[in-house]
């Protein structure tokens, strides 16, 4: 990044009460931007699918609101949030639950069948993920991180919301405006995040940022996995779950939850199923760029002598150019980093950034 060009900067806001009540001040908080984004979710919908071989995306708001119904169900806190949400900031719950799950909502409707052929697609979606334990760390302590990389347009909508619920812990959620959590730490220290990865079988049902926000609810890694492992997921995806003793990753989807414990070794995570379960009815194949994004966190990573300097540098790594773990929307794959988080569960801290890790400025999160 040049010396004169300005870093992104990422807006936080705090808000505190009921669910609804806290719903209703991140609407207010951020109406425009979150009419604008359900807009533009809606309007890249129909490319999507007809680059995966359909002619549009209808259908889709029959899916949206059949998983708004399960959501409800599941978790009246979390709807009644999203629901305050929409009413502060004036759009349609149908539209705004649509758009913020739009990635499960057209996974159910793109690969719905039980199994088939991995879908043709043109671009590359997808986030890096990693989990290095306390024994590679220069100060002795777990740390975990990701890039959230989606359409280069998103980065104008992302921020940080640190929620004071009247009950529940404290959290610091990174998500774009409308949606819930996307990644995040509570104050008790359960820190997580979220990699896409596709597989026939989805449906209406949880979707992941409804997951994510309620398992940031959560006391703990194991809370929080027995949380996922019995919510009726939507799509598949994988999840890292981090708190001050234990941290593991699930490959979860539809047709079942898969998880690897850090223990001796880092772990790190792209957008392609590594279980045979989940490899037999992919939705798409392993792009060059999710493999040489792997590969290239787990050289990084092998050296050791890991803290949140060294973890900020890997997630600004641009060694393999457009297929590199820092994306730019200028490399013309459809997909940009449009955020960067790294958390210390022990510390209950955590840093983020808005945009590419070389192009954001970082921000310290904490209770």
């Amino acid at each position: 990044m040049s010396r004169d060009m300005a870093r992104m900067q990422l807006e936080t806001i705090e808000v505190s009460g009921g669910p609804r009540a806290l719903g209703e001040a991140v609407g207010e908080a951020f109406r425009d931007r979150i009419q604008r984004f359900v807009e533009m979710r809606f309007e890249a919908v129909d490319g999507y699918c007809q680059d995966r071989g359909r002619a549009g995306a209808d259908g889709l708001l029959e899916i949206g609101r059949a998983s708004a119904e399960i959501f409800e169900a599941w978790d009246p806190d979390g709807y009644a949030e999203h629901r305050g949400i929409a009413a502060g900031a004036g759009v349609e719950p149908l539209r705004l639950y649509t758009a913020s799950n739009m990635t499960d909502v057209r996974d159910a409707l793109l690969l719905g069948e039980a199994s088939g052929p991995p879908l043709k697609k043109r671009g590359d979606e997808g986030c890096s993920s990693l989990m290095v334990p306390a024994s590679h760390t220069v100060e002795g302590r777990a740390l975990v991180g990701q890039t959230w990389d989606l359409n280069p347009p998103d980065v104008d909508y992302v921020v940080a919301i640190h929620r004071r619920p009247a009950e529940g812990p404290r959290t610091w959620s990174i998500t774009c405006t409308g949606c819930l959590s996307l990644m995040g730490i509570n104050e008790e220290g359960l820190a997580l995040g979220t990699t896409n990865i596709k597989t026939y079988g989805s449906r209406p049902g949880v979707g992941y940022l409804d997951l994510l926000h309620r398992m940031i609810r959560a006391g703990s890694v194991d809370e929080a996995s027995a949380i996922l492992t019995q919510a009726p997921l939507a799509g598949a995806h994988t999840y890292w779950l981090s708190d001050p003793s234990v941290q593991v990753e699930w490959e979860a989807s539809p047709n079942g939850s898969f998880s690897r414990r850090v223990e001796e070794e880092p772990l790190q995570r792209t957008n392609h199923c590594l279980t045979s379960q989940h490899i037999s009815i992919r939705g798409e194949e392993a792009t060059p760029s999710s493999r040489a994004r792997f590969s290239r966190i787990g050289s990084l990573l092998a050296a050791g002598g890991i803290d949140v300097a060294r973890l900020q540098e890997v997630f600004s790594d641009r060694s393999d150019g457009a297929d590199s773990i820092n994306r730019y929307a200028e490399d013309g794959q459809g997909t940009a980093t449009n955020a960067v988080f790294i958390a210390d569960a022990v510390e209950r801290r955590a840093w983020a950034c808005r945009g590419p890790a070389d192009r954001g400025e970082w921000i310290d999160l904490g209770f």
